[in-house]
């Protein structure tokens, strides 16, 4: 005979909407011959909306992954990706304050040159 409490939990948790937990990114860092080069695992970010920053030491990116197929009338049945605003700061050994900065964004992944003068 089935649990009528199990039954209302299991209808409840496939209602339940993502959690607010933060985003952490991975990111890889390559020493280059005329600076450094980030590589940021950011699949699902839109790239419009990504904030890129560097200040003495370090590399600060920004944004938010957002969930676009949760629709009114949806419920999960799995809920495994992180949906959030993400911080990630990048520390170098040097000062990176002076260098040139450019990106791009491929295949979900942002890189980012930082050339060194």
């Amino acid at each position: 005979m089935p649990n009528p409490n199990r039954e209302w939990l299991l209808t409840v948790a496939h209602r339940v909407r993502p959690s607010g937990r933060l985003w952490n990114p991975a990111a890889d860092v390559y020493r280059s011959e005329d600076g450094w080069i980030v590589k940021v695992d950011l699949a699902g970010v839109c790239a419009d909306e990504l904030e890129i920053e560097i200040d003495q030491t370090s590399l600060r990116v920004r944004g938010c992954r957002k969930d676009t197929f949760f629709k009114e009338g949806y419920s999960y049945q799995q809920m495994e990706i992180t949906y959030s605003r993400f911080e990630k700061t990048i520390p170098f050994p040097c000062s990176i304050e002076a260098a040139s900065l450019t990106h791009d964004y491929l295949d979900g992944f942002l890189i980012v040159k930082l050339r060194c003068s």
